[in-house]
């Protein structure tokens, strides 16, 4: 492990646990303000009921997406949020027109300058709306606008989707048919990304393994 990469996993750590205890500090804060405290049995058994879900999608998450965007832009994307809509297809989308990958000394540069750049310009842009809500609330709550709130996700992994399955169509038939056969019979997976995108890479891996031990690849 290089310098840089020891140096990035001490400062990340630092960072996201400071950001775990501010962001449960924040609901602490306010019931001491108020004097206003949740019952604790109702409390823990809500936690319970959707801590074990959670759990298991962040170790998951963690476990593909560290490989996918490095160790400094795995633990920024962590810290500012919003991995999988904005911060992996931006980090994704750069290293690609830079022709770097993600375990590259390079490509964690680029990774963790999209996530930053990403970051920023997000930021902007809420901060923007929250000033300006009043007279872009009828725009925003437009029917006509919608369809294409609702389609983002799928807009912007499809736009990298065609990039990545260009280079190896073979590799990506197998998940890809499961997935759009999976989401025809039971489309109300589609939340349920944080569990499936690693799903879909064991599907790739198992499939790609086959196919070259059969020589089609």
């Amino acid at each position: 492990m290089n310098d840089y990469i020891k140096k990035t996993d001490k400062y990340g750590k630092i960072w996201i646990w400071t950001a775990a205890i501010v962001i449960v500090m924040v609901p602490v804060a306010i019931c001491i303000a108020y004097n206003a405290w949740p019952p604790i049995i109702p409390l823990l058994k809500g936690l319970f009921g959707v801590a074990p879900m959670f759990w298991t999608v962040g170790v998951i998450e963690v476990i593909t997406y560290t490989p996918m965007l490095g160790v400094g832009g795995t633990y920024l994307g962590f810290v500012t949020g919003n991995i999988t809509s904005i911060k992996a297809p931006a980090a994704l989308n750069a290293m690609q027109n830079l022709g770097v990958d993600a375990d590259s000394e390079e490509g964690e540069v680029v990774s963790t300058i999209a996530i930053a750049t990403s970051s920023i310009v997000t930021t902007i842009i809420i901060a923007t709306g929250v000033a300006l809500l009043t007279l872009i609330a009828p725009i925003l709550d437009s029917p006509t606008l919608q369809p294409a709130f609702e389609n983002i996700l799928p807009a912007l992994f499809g736009g990298l989707g065609v990039v990545y399955i260009s280079k190896n169509w073979k590799l990506a038939l197998a998940p890809l048919v499961f997935m759009v056969a999976l989401f025809l019979i039971a489309p109300g997976l589609a939340d349920a990304v944080g569990v499936l995108v690693p799903v879909g890479i064991i599907i790739a891996l198992a499939a790609g393994r086959i196919m070259y031990k059969k020589g089609w690849i």
